[in-house]
């Protein structure tokens, strides 16, 4: 009987976690994906295209405690063929994997992303990383975290489907096309960027696709600030219609911020996809967007909550010339070392390694 991975996710399925799709994809195709459970509903958002094929799949775990949820998911398992569990956050699902691992004296591992480190205790971090078999993290700001708590980690950052993030045809002359993409919470840092294109001294146009809990704030300080009738509040959208976003943009701009929870972004998807389209990159040195973004060389970068900052390079993008330099190294950059299918394949391989799995 072939031994495969049992994964525990969180809310499935999620319109912001593409990141896990391609990595399920991968354990499926080289057979060592088990049974995948979630420890909540999704968001209620439309299904990523690539989560559709999961969907029937996933199973929910009933509510309860971390003992009754356990109990239940050995119970699912008991047939036999699990090598090893697998939670895909270091908080909530890991615990389950874990408590569920003990029971039926299997390894456990878990893979970190961003948040999820921060949502436990030092403490509980650590004796949860030291007992992991298999601890991944997908950029170097949470290996960091990982590391200083005692984990071996494993660094494999999250690629991009270079297939469907294409470059498409320069946007014509005239106004510059901001982009902005992502959830509308404070960690954004989509109030710096309305505060920044205040200041722009060039036609623009701004495109925010996304939605949350800030949304109406958003729209509130475009109208203080006089800039209302340039800013498209988009909403959410799916991969399906996201590549013709950056096809429509001049520049991707990743304004985001720590915010007053402490709460940062890692490495947003919307870096390697915008570079991948070949559009001029604007982020700011938060987490671990410097890891891919060399300021003047594949894209530029800023200090976070800075709209002056942020303003001056988005006014050095109006050159196109200077668009174009970066989109080309942008791309560049991300078919040498951030293919989704290969970094999927080292996912798959790790765990095949790490839970002594045959993953080929």
């Amino acid at each position: 009987m072939t031994r495969r991975v049992a994964v525990v996710m969180s809310g499935f399925p999620r319109v912001s976690e593409t990141f896990a799709l391609p990595e399920l994809d991968a354990l499926d195709r080289c057979g060592a994906l088990g049974p995948v459970f979630s420890t909540k509903e999704g968001d209620g958002n439309p299904a990523q295209p690539e989560a559709r094929a999961l969907l029937g799949r996933v199973e929910r775990i009933p509510e309860g405690d971390l003992r009754a949820r356990s109990r239940w998911l050995a119970s699912r398992l008991a047939d036999g063929g699990i090598a090893a569990l697998h939670g895909y956050f270091a908080h909530e699902p890991t615990a389950l994997a874990e408590a569920t691992a003990d029971l039926l004296g299997l390894p456990f591992g878990f893979s970190s992303h961003a948040k999820d480190v921060r949502k436990l205790h030092p403490g509980e971090l650590a004796r949860r990383a030291q007992r992991a078999r298999c601890v991944v993290a997908c950029n170097d700001d949470v290996a960091a975290t990982l590391e200083r708590a005692g984990a071996s980690v494993e660094l494999i950052p999250h690629g991009v489907a270079l297939e469907r993030f294409q470059p498409g045809p320069t946007p014509p002359a005239g106004a510059l096309r901001i982009l902005a993409v992502g959830r509308c919470v404070e960690k954004k840092g989509f109030r710096v960027l309305l505060e920044a294109c205040a200041r722009l001294a060039v036609p623009y146009e701004v495109r925010v696709v996304g939605d949350g809990p800030e949304r109406r704030s958003l729209e509130s300080l475009a109208c203080r600030l006089g800039i209302r009738p340039g800013v498209t509040f988009a909403g959410i959208v799916t991969h399906e219609t996201l590549p013709s976003e950056y096809r429509w943009s001049a520049v991707v701009v990743e304004p985001t911020v720590v915010d007053r929870s402490g709460d940062r972004d890692g490495l947003p998807n919307v870096v390697e996809e915008a570079l991948a389209s070949g559009r001029a990159v604007v982020g700011t040195r938060v987490g671990a967007i410097a890891s891919v973004l060399v300021d003047r060389v594949n894209g530029l970068l800023v200090e976070p909550g800075d709209p002056v900052g942020l303003a001056r390079a988005l006014a050095s993008v109006a050159d196109p010339d200077v668009r174009r330099a970066l989109g080309q190294a942008g791309r560049q950059t991300v078919r040498a070392a951030y293919d989704a299918g290969a970094r999927s394949r080292m996912f798959a391989d790790t765990l095949g390694k790490r839970y002594e799995i045959d993953a080929g």
